[in-house]
């Protein structure tokens, strides 16, 4: 599985799209598609690798042999850097520009007297090794329920309300993408019977505290949306996500979508063993990136309905849909991250 720019679960979201309406894999298309268009327009990838890039030096600019220029290949942080095979300390060289990251390109401290060049010759003369891209920003996103070898793919976490499909997680310095998410029972019953009503929206538990607002239950084949807790009290919607309302009876499962399927090792990293109870990262593409990554997939879905052939209005007033709202969105996401398309000024 590709990175991508936004959840499957986002999508469905704004699509109002119970888990029956739409085939997975085609909303998982639509976001993969999206997310190769924002990089091929906007000249940028908003996700973070790491690994060790190589740069030929005098790389084109003769005039200034202590500034090397990094084009596409953006920073974000350095753990190393040498040139001719001698490694240059991080007080002997500046990252630019100063709000960064994104950082484009590397100083030498004209104080120092550290160089670049020196090598047997200048291809792959300057290697640097650190974290790649846009920028790194990161929320947490609950914990390990369990521990995990450095083989597993199947992942039990505390909490599975901020976490998507096509997440990128942070475990330790490994980092996974998740790639699908099924139920797993809570180790809690419900604690009272229930009607088969709408109204009947408080489900009482055992620890309140082990469930998050926004995360959904199943109980038998009912899924419900927590929407508050009050003590050791779930309140629900019910029905939720296209589910059929129904009674349930004290004692019964509570599941939640907690065991996360996930690719090990991802971008760079190197997979290793994680104790319970160790804090989850996840990754937060920039908010414009996610949005357009969103409307784009939406946009996509709804014309493969149409065929490709989406109208406004009716009788005389009927047009073809314009588009204007996701052009705007696609102005506004260039205006922000956007790069030019050239590397360098000449």
């Amino acid at each position: 599985m590709s990175v991508w720019y936004t959840t499957r679960e986002q999508v469905k979201a704004a699509l109002d799209s119970v888990e029956t309406a739409r085939n997975n894999g085609q909303v998982d298309r639509a976001i993969a598609a999206a997310t190769a268009a924002i990089e091929g327009r906007l000249h940028r990838r908003f996700y973070p690798w790491t690994g060790t890039r190589y740069f030929d030096w005098p790389n084109g600019q003769r005039a200034r042999p202590w500034r090397l220029r990094l084009d596409a290949d953006e920073l974000i942080s350095v753990t190393a850097l040498s040139s001719g095979g001698v490694t240059i300390a991080p007080t002997d060289y500046f990252l630019r520009p100063y709000g960064g990251p994104p950082y484009n390109r590397v100083e030498i401290d004209l104080d120092s007297s550290a160089v670049f060049g020196g090598g047997s010759t200048h291809q792959r003369d300057v290697t640097i090794t650190g974290v790649w891209g846009y920028r790194n920003d990161e929320s947490p996103a609950g914990a390990l329920a369990e521990a995990l070898d450095a083989s597993e793919t199947a992942v039990d976490v505390t909490d599975s309300a901020t976490i998507g499909v096509g997440h990128i997680l942070r475990i330790n310095t490994e980092r996974m993408i998740v790639t699908g998410k099924t139920a797993t029972d809570t180790g809690q019953n419900l604690g009272g019977n229930l009607t088969a009503s709408v109204a009947d929206v408080t489900v009482p538990v055992t620890t309140g505290s082990a469930y998050t607002v926004g995360e959904i239950i199943l109980i038998d084949a009912e899924r419900m949306l927590i929407v508050d807790i009050a003590g050791n009290n779930l309140v629900v919607k019910r029905a939720w996500d296209g589910s059929v309302l129904a009674a349930h009876t004290t004692g019964a499962d509570v599941y939640a979508p907690r065991t996360l399927t996930v690719t090990r090792g991802a971008l760079g990293t190197t997979t290793a063993a994680h104790d319970t109870a160790t804090a989850i990262a996840r990754h937060d593409p920039p908010p414009g990136i996610v949005r357009l990554a969103t409307a784009l997939a939406l946009d996509d879905l709804l014309q493969q309905s149409s065929g490709y052939a989406r109208e406004v209005g009716s009788g005389e007033s009927q047009r073809e849909a314009s588009g204007r709202a996701l052009r705007a969105v696609w102005d506004d996401a260039y205006t922000t991250y956007g790069r030019k398309a050239r590397t360098r000024a000449v």
